[in-house]
């Protein structure tokens, strides 16, 4: 039983906000579709950290959130800055459930144990954010990251941590969600958000104050979920 990762799907298989207009995502679905297929099995379980789906209401996301279902494994689904379709915690269960859409659920204030590690995270916020209604959101992100972690610690697995956001791109940092991760002897921080080869190397991976930093953007993975453990 393996757990893989990857971030910022963005489908749009309704065609309304199509991502093959932007460079290198050319027929990124059946490319997705493929190496996902060729890693991953019924018993493994991907971790999805954010910007899943284009749709902006629950009920507009069935195309996607089908797709995502028909595919192998396990899927835990965290909200991006994209995911205007998230709702509260009850809404999406609901819908998934009424939908018959059984390999899906959400990391929601919440952690979810996978064989010896718990998966915890949010969604996280900007790097530099300055204004009080950017530290108002950092300030909740980082109540829902520690309610996270604490259940991990009720379950007593090792949490593993996923984001949205990265906690720090080139010389910025979101120093609230850093003091929780190091907090917390976090070992490894997954994230998305960064787009373009450009972009990605200004992100900050490897190592950084004990903890391990992975970029797992869908277009920087060359649309390949990421192994976990």
């Amino acid at each position: 039983m393996a757990v893989y990762t990857i971030a910022d799907l963005h489908l749009s298989l309704d065609g309304k906000k199509p991502m093959d207009v932007f460079p290198g995502w050319n027929d990124y679905v059946s490319r997705l579709t493929k190496n996902w297929n060729a890693l991953v099995t019924p018993q493994d379980t991907v971790v999805i950290a954010g910007d899943i789906s284009w749709a902006m209401k629950l009920e507009d996301a069935d195309l996607d959130f089908a797709y995502l279902d028909r595919l192998p494994g396990k899927k835990l689904l965290l909200k991006g800055n994209h995911d205007y379709w998230w709702s509260t915690r009850k809404k999406i269960e609901t819908y998934l459930t009424d939908r018959g859409f059984s390999t899906l659920s959400i990391v929601h204030n919440s952690a979810v144990p996978v064989g010896e590690i718990a998966v915890c995270g949010t969604r996280g916020w900007l790097y530099n954010a300055e204004t009080p209604e950017d530290q108002k959101i950092v300030n909740r992100e980082v109540g829902r990251l520690t309610t996270s972690l604490k259940e991990a610690e009720s379950l007593g697995l090792r949490p593993v941590v996923f984001l949205h956001y990265p906690p720090l791109y080139d010389d910025q940092r979101c120093e609230e969600i850093l003091n929780v991760l190091k907090e917390w002897n976090i070992r490894d921080c997954y994230f998305g958000h960064i787009h373009g080869s450009q972009a990605a190397k200004r992100a900050v991976v490897g190592e950084y104050s004990g903890i391990k930093m992975h970029l797992i953007s869908c277009d920087t993975v060359q649309f390949t979920p990421v192994l976990v453990r």
